[in-house]
């Protein structure tokens, strides 16, 4: 097979090429700044060898995409799949050898980060069986690898330079070839640039970041200036795969192109400066007036028929709710229960529960208002202790009086083990699951935990998972759906 492939064509009009056998063995650094033509590389490099070897492309900004309908490329939206998922897609990946584009460009730059650290670990981690050739394109590298920690958690930075540290450093015995893209060398983690021994430099105007590229170029710093100089498009190459002194190439053309909107001048709209201003201010009262759209439902996951069964989705057994308000329940809601009698002790505790604010009281305080309005009606409750209130109380707040029987008896199966602490929410979400609604957002579930704080929340939904009494699943879109196991037979 040709191993070679044509970028472009030199100063003389010679055609300069890139050996890819070497550059799975040696990998590639490309730097540019914004406007220089680095995508576009990328994507003449990708075009020209996609049928030579299997491609993985981490795409920030959902420019490669378009690779799919030329190529083949499966285009997995990282927003559309959780953690496991993610994780799982990679592996798989790898075992079947498909060339694909991870799109993280529906989600927020921490997430973008996160999920790609997961899936370029996952990669890496995949068994010695499936270590197949495979060029791993990061476009943004100082995103994944930034050399000084920013605003990021830490934790975050930690994840995401490990995974490309893995890339560049101990991924060619796995098979993978790193080409990692920058807009400044300056803001990528020296570890992770050191380790390419391939270099195409594109335009650059920071003098740090043109004395890096000079160093790595073997260039001294008059040489250096070329840098400044050069035209969009251009760039000078030096490495084993490319050439062993520095040359000047200028990119060929290109299949596909990116949704980068037109940098060219266009015409300004013709209106004088009366008739703009009137298009400006037409109906603006009414538009501001108007109730704020609803946010879209998330989009459903792409269907991965496409690769043969191969690159599925991962699904769990247990039934899911949804925890978007904006979508409507599937399974038919029930019919609720009577309410209890009046002058009950249950009938009590649910117009406590209902009471603004009551939550948030302390349980003496509410054991104190429930005694005094049992004697008031005459509603015997001597046998009823403080320990026994909090958990009749964390019932009411929950509304399992909505529950036909057999829901009822089942929720309060399940929650017989759970602590009194954590109880109101546990029972607010497995009524919900019971019912076949929409499971409760974290303001309900913050309302029966008589909590404000959202960290709190999240900590209590980590708790109840640990302990086996939910399953929590999350995408990187940040949209959470909560199973409850041994509800499945109320669930559709």
């Amino acid at each position: 097979m040709q191993a070679q492939i044509e970028i472009g064509r030199d100063s003389g009009g010679g055609a300069v090429h890139v050996d890819v056998e070497e550059l799975l063995a040696t990998r590639l650094l490309v730097q540019g700044n914004s406007g220089s033509g680095k995508s576009h590389l990328l994507r003449r490099l990708l075009e020209q060898s996609a049928q030579m070897v299997q491609q993985v492309v981490i795409d920030p900004e959902g420019d490669f995409v378009s690779l799919a309908e030329e190529f083949g490329h499966i285009v997995i939206e990282g927003g559309s799949y959780t953690s496991r998922e993610i994780e799982a897609l990679a592996g798989r990946i790898r075992q079947h050898r498909a060339s694909v584009v991870l799109s993280l460009d529906d989600l927020e730059v921490e997430q973008q980060i996160r999920c790609a650290a997961l899936f370029l670990t996952a990669l890496f981690d995949a068994p010695r069986e499936h270590w197949f050739p495979a060029l791993v394109v990061v476009d943004e590298a100082q995103m994944f690898a930034p050399a000084a920690a920013g605003e990021m958690a830490e934790d975050t930075r930690r994840m995401t330079l490990t995974a490309m540290t893995n890339l560049m450093c101990r991924g060619r015995k796995r098979g993978l070839a790193g080409i990692v893209a920058t807009q400044r060398l300056a803001k990528l983690a020296k570890n992770v640039a050191a380790e390419a021994s391939n270099f195409l430099m594109g335009r650059t105007f920071l003098d740090i970041d043109m004395q890096r590229a000079a160093d790595l170029l073997g260039m001294d710093r008059k040489q250096a200036e070329r840098i400044r100089d050069l035209q969009c498009g251009h760039f000078l190459g030096l490495g084993p795969a490319v050439s062993r002194r520095p040359v000047a190439v200028k990119i060929g053309t290109v299949k596909t192109g990116g949704k980068n909107a037109a940098s060219g001048l266009v015409p300004l709209p013709g209106l004088s400066t009366e008739g703009m201003e009137a298009l400006l201010h037409d109906s603006l009262a009414e538009e501001a007036a108007a109730p704020q759209p609803q946010r879209p439902a998330p989009p459903p996951k792409p269907a991965m028929e496409d690769l043969a069964d191969t690159i599925a989705h991962v699904q769990d057994d247990a039934p899911a709710i949804a925890l978007d308000d904006s979508e409507e329940p599937t399974a038919e809601r029930p019919a609720p229960a009577p309410p209890p009698p009046d002058g009950s002790v249950e009938q009590i505790l649910a117009e406590m529960a209902r009471e603004e604010g009551a939550t948030f009281q302390s349980l003496s305080s509410l054991f104190r208002s429930f005694a005094i309005r049992c004697r008031e009606r005459r509603v015997p409750s001597a046998h009823i202790d403080m320990a026994q209130f909090r958990r009749l109380f964390a019932h009411a707040s929950a509304g399992l009086e909505r529950l036909d029987p057999a829901r009822r008896a089942a929720v309060e199966q399940l929650a017989q083990s759970v602590d009194d602490d954590v109880l109101a929410p546990f029972l607010t979400i497995a009524a919900a699951a019971a019912e076949g609604r929409n499971a409760p957002d974290e303001e309900e579930l913050a309302r029966v935990y008589g909590s404000s704080s959202p960290g709190r929340i999240r900590r209590l939904l980590e708790h109840l998972e640990k302990t086996g009494l939910i399953t929590v699943r999350e995408d990187f879109g940040g949209e959470r759906s909560i199973s409850v196991p041994g509800l499945e037979e109320f669930a559709d």
